[in-house]
């Protein structure tokens, strides 16, 4: 990055990803770069706490174009990210991405992180049958629009890093997705992966590995780096969760079909997308290097770690 006053916008600056990095510059004992929020509510008090951090604030939309062209205005780089279970629409997804990519060649931002995914539809097309379609137009709709959205950056020559993320521990901390406890007072953990690893990080690493992007600079523009702090099997995070909570917990491999019915808002989606980790499995993790990310950001908490510090939030 050039010799100017290094300022990263950061879109989603209040949630989990956008929030990690804010805090990794806050702490960054070089004082590196300026932390920019960008948020749709300057008033929450995730706002205010930044603020009085001494985090700069800027209320911008993703979806109002005019918007973030201000907000990113001045700026050396930004986060761009968008979240799919807001509304539930791809396209949307697609639209704020064409907006962030718009701003960031108007502000000739010298780098830009898009935190994407795969678009599955490269793996299935939509005619396979092994895989439900969704929407008319998706297999996995909240990896697809993200990975549809990729375009919008290179189409107008944004210098990106395009990072992939990988599964959040902490959906585990939602009434669910964590183990249940049967009638028969017994816990299990239900996921549609057989016996393949799922890569998982912390929410929180996500902006750290973020953070370590942004230092590398422009030895990271232009390619795709996949995070992750490990690569586990059911079967492995069952076992930890057995350890942290001081019980048996059973992995139970339900099949997808299985876990579509259970009925639940985007229970379909997340079914197919745990159908294309499975089946994809060795191309899904190479590409997310759990060493790469820890050079990235040498605190990576360990699923172990993550669970010490969360096991109290989950609940049974």
């Amino acid at each position: 990055m050039s010799g100017r006053k290094k300022i990263i916008a950061v879109i989603g600056a209040t949630g989990a990803q956008g929030g990690g990095l804010v805090h990794a510059i806050l702490t960054d004992p070089e004082r590196r770069f300026h932390a920019r929020a960008i948020t749709r509510k300057p008033r929450s008090e995730s706002a205010r706490i930044l603020q009085r951090l001494g985090v700069e604030i800027v209320q911008a939309d993703s979806d109002d174009v005019a918007g973030i062209k201000a907000a990113f205005r001045g700026a050396t780089a930004a986060y761009c990210m968008t979240n799919f279970w807001e509304h539930y629409s791809p396209e949307r997804e697609v639209h704020q991405a064409r907006n962030m990519a718009e701003a960031a060649r108007d502000a000739g931002l010298e780098q830009v992180i898009w935190s994407t995914l795969e678009d599955t539809r490269i793996f299935i097309p939509l005619s396979d049958p092994r895989m439900p379609t969704l929407m008319d137009r998706y297999k996995v709709p909240h990896f697809d629009g993200k990975g549809e959205g990729n375009r919008e950056f290179t189409d107008r020559d944004v210098p990106t890093t395009f990072m992939l993320t990988s599964y959040y521990w902490d959906n585990l901390l939602y009434a669910g997705a964590g183990p249940q406890r049967g009638a028969d007072g017994v816990l299990r953990f239900m996921l549609p992966m057989g016996d393949k690893r799922l890569p998982g990080i912390a929410s929180s690493d996500i902006g750290k590995c973020a953070f370590g992007i942004f230092v590398n600079g422009e030895d990271c523009i232009g390619k795709t780096i996949g995070i992750a702090a490990e690569h586990l099997t059911g079967e492995q995070m069952a076992a930890a969760m057995s350890k942290a909570f001081g019980e048996p917990v059973i992995y139970d491999a339900v099949e997808p079909s299985e876990y579509a019915g259970f009925g639940f808002p985007g229970a379909a989606d997340l079914a197919n997308m745990y159908q294309f980790k499975r089946d994809f499995n060795d191309r899904f993790c190479a590409v997310r290097d759990a060493r790469r990310s820890r050079r990235l950001n040498p605190d990576l908490l360990t699923f172990e770690a993550w669970l010490q510090e969360n096991k109290i939030r989950i609940p049974l």
